[in-house]
C-alpha cells in the first residue's frame, strides 16, 4: 500500500475538500472523459445530480458553486479567485460552457446542478452524476463519482474494483498497516519518515520531493499567516465573526509583558488551527491534513513545534510531514478520512493522529513511541460525529481543530514518556474507528440532520 505525502497533503480551497474540491475535479474529469467519447461531437447540454451528504449540505460547502467551477476548467490546485468570479458571472448570463475538443455546451448552474435528497448512491455518502446530452435530450454519457474525503474521486465502476492491489510489492517498505510498518522500522533501523521518503523518492527525484515537501508548509505556514490577520464575520449565513486575529493579539500582549499561564500553551495551539480553519471557511487556499474540516491540526502543531518547543529545527519539518503522511495514509487505506463516511473521528480524529505521529517523531520518539501516540490521539477521538450547523465548516469545525491540536501533542507528550509498549494497537485503533463509523447513524455523518446541526439557538 503507497499513498504519496502529496496524495494525503494537497493543496485546495476551502470550505470542504469532500464536498468543494472533490466535486470540482470530478468536474474536470468528466470533462476529459467527454472529450474522449466517440459521440462527444453530439453534446449539446451537461448537467449534474447531488446525492447523499452532497444534496444534504451542498449549499452549506458550496458544491454547486465548486461543481459550475470544475465545468469552467478550475482545479483546486491552480484556483484563481478573481478570474474564477469574472468566469462564474459570465457564464451566469451566457448559461454556455466553450471548451477546446468540445462544442459549445449548454449548462445552467440554477437548474442543471440537482440536488437529491432521496437515498444516497450505494457507493459512498458523497455521490454525483455528470450527464451530456444532445440536442434532442438524449443522454450521451453519464458517470457517476463518488468523493471520498480528503480531495480523492473515484468513479464507480474504480470503487466496486479499486485497482492497484497488486502493486505494494513494488515499494522499498510496502507497509500496509501499524504492525508492518514498525516491524520494517526494526528490520531497516530507519524512521519511519526516512521510509516514508524512501517510498518517496521511488517514483521522484529526491529534488523533487524536497521542494514540493517546503511548498506544502509554505502553503500551511502561509494560511495560518492570514489567519491571524483577517476580521469579520465568515460567509454562509450564521454569523460567525472570525477570532484568531484577536485571540492571537491578546496572546502576543500577554507574552510580550511576561504574564501569560502555563495553560497558553494551548492557546497558541488553538489559535493556530482556527487561523487555518477560519481560512478554510471563508473558500481560502489551504491543504487537506487529510481534509479540509481537518486542515488546521497538522499546521498548528508543527507551527508550535517551531516557535514554542527548545530545540526545535526547521530542517525536521519534512520528517513531520513525511511521518504524519505515514499515519494519514495507513488509516485512509484500512478505515476511511471521509466525515460522511465515518463522522468527524475520520476527519478531526485522523487530523490529530497523524499530527501526534509527526510532532513525536521531530520531539526525537522512536517508531514504536511514534506509533503510540497516533493510536492515542485517534483513540479519544472515536466515535466523534460530523454535525456541522448549516453545514457549514464552521461550528463546531473551527473550535473542533484547536481541541484536534490540543490532543495530538497531549498524545505524542504522552508516549514520549513512555518506551513504546502500550495495550491498543495502533491498527486495532483504526479498526475500531471504521467499525464505529459503519455503525453510526447518518443522521451524524454530515448530512446535518442531527446533533449540534439542529440543536440550535432561537434567533
Amino acid at each position: 500500500m503507497f499513498l504519496s505525502v502529496f496524495d494525503v497533503f494537497k493543496i485546495g480551497i476551502g470550505p470542504s475538500s469532500s464536498h468543494t474540491m472533490g466535486p470540482m475535479t470530478a468536474a474536470g474529469h468528466f470533462l476529459a472523459l467527454l472529450r474522449q467519447d466517440p459521440l462527444c461531437s453530439q453534446a449539446a447540454a451537461v448537467s449534474a445530480t447531488l446525492h447523499g451528504s452532497l444534496a444534504f449540505t451542498g449549499k452549506g460547502h458550496a458544491t454547486d458553486r465548486a461543481v459550475a467551477l470544475g465545468l469552467l476548467g478550475w482545479a483546486p490546485a491552480t484556483f484563481d479567485f478573481d478570474a474564477a468570479e469574472r468566469q462564474l458571472d459570465e457564464l451566469g448570463r451566457s448559461h454556455l460552457l466553450h471548451h477546446e475538443g468540445l462544442p459549445p455546451l449548454l449548462f445552467d448552474p440554477a437548474a442543471d446542478i440537482v440536488f437529491d435528497y432521496g437515498p444516497p448512491l450505494p457507493g459512498h455518502a458523497n455521490g454525483l452524476v455528470f450527464r451530456a446530452r444532445d440536442s434532442a435530450g438524449a443522454e450521451v454519457l453519464a458517470e457517476t463519482y463518488y468523493s471520498i474525503g480528503g480531495g480523492f474521486v473515484v468513479t464507480a465502476r474504480e470503487r466496486e474494483a479499486p485497482a492497484g492491489a497488486a502493486e505494494t510489492t513494488s515499494w522499498p517498505y510496502p507497509f500496509a498497516n501499524a504492525a508492518a510498518m514498525l516491524r520494517m522500522a526494526r528490520e531497516s533501523g530507519l524512521s519511519i519518515a526516512e521510509m516514508k521518503r524512501a517510498n518517496e523518492i521511488h517514483r521522484q527525484p529526491a529534488d523533487e520531493v524536497d521542494r514540493g515537501l517546503a511548498r506544502l508548509w509554505s502553503v500551511m505556514n502561509g494560511c495560518i499567516e492570514r489567519g491571524l490577520t483577517q476580521e469579520g464575520e465568515l460567509p454562509g449565513g450564521l454569523h460567525v465573526r472570525r477570532r484568531a486575529a484577536r485571540i492571537h493579539r491578546q496572546l502576543a500582549a500577554e507574552r510580550l509583558a511576561n504574564r501569560s499561564q502555563p495553560h497558553a500553551a494551548t492557546d497558541w495551539l488553538s489559535v493556530y488551527a482556527m487561523a487555518v480553519n477560519e481560512e478554510n471557511a471563508a473558500g481560502g487556499r489551504v491543504v487537506t491534513s487529510p481534509t479540509n474540516g481537518a486542515a488546521g491540526v497538522v499546521p498548528a502543531v508543527l507551527r508550535y513545534y517551531l516557535d514554542h518547543c527548545i530545540g526545535a529545527e526547521p530542517g525536521k519539518i519534512a520528517d513531520f510531514l513525511l511521518t504524519a503522511a505515514a499515519i494519514g495514509g495507513l488509516i485512509k487505506h484500512n478505515a476511511s478520512i471521509s466525515g460522511a463516511e465515518a463522522g468527524c473521528q475520520g476527519e478531526v480524529g485522523s487530523a490529530a493522529a497523524m499530527a501526534a505521529a509527526g510532532f513525536c517523531a521531530v520531539m526525537g520518539g522512536s517508531p514504536a513511541q511514534v506509533e503510540n501516540a497516533a493510536e492515542i490521539a485517534l483513540e479519544h477521538h472515536l466515535g466523534m460525529t460530523c454535525d456541522p450547523a448549516a453545514g457549514l465548516v464552521q461550528v463546531p469545525c473551527i473550535e473542533r481543530n484547536g481541541i484536534g491540536a490540543i490532543k495530538a501533542v497531549a498524545a505524542a507528550s504522552l508516549a514520549l514518556r513512555g518506551d513504546g509498549s502500550h495495550f491498543m494497537p495502533l491498527d486495532n485503533c483504526i479498526e475500531a474507528m471504521r467499525q464505529t463509523g459503519e455503525a453510526m447513524n447518518e443522521r451524524f455523518k454530515e448530512t446535518s440532520l442531527g446533533g449540534l446541526a439542529v440543536n440550535l439557538p432561537e434567533c
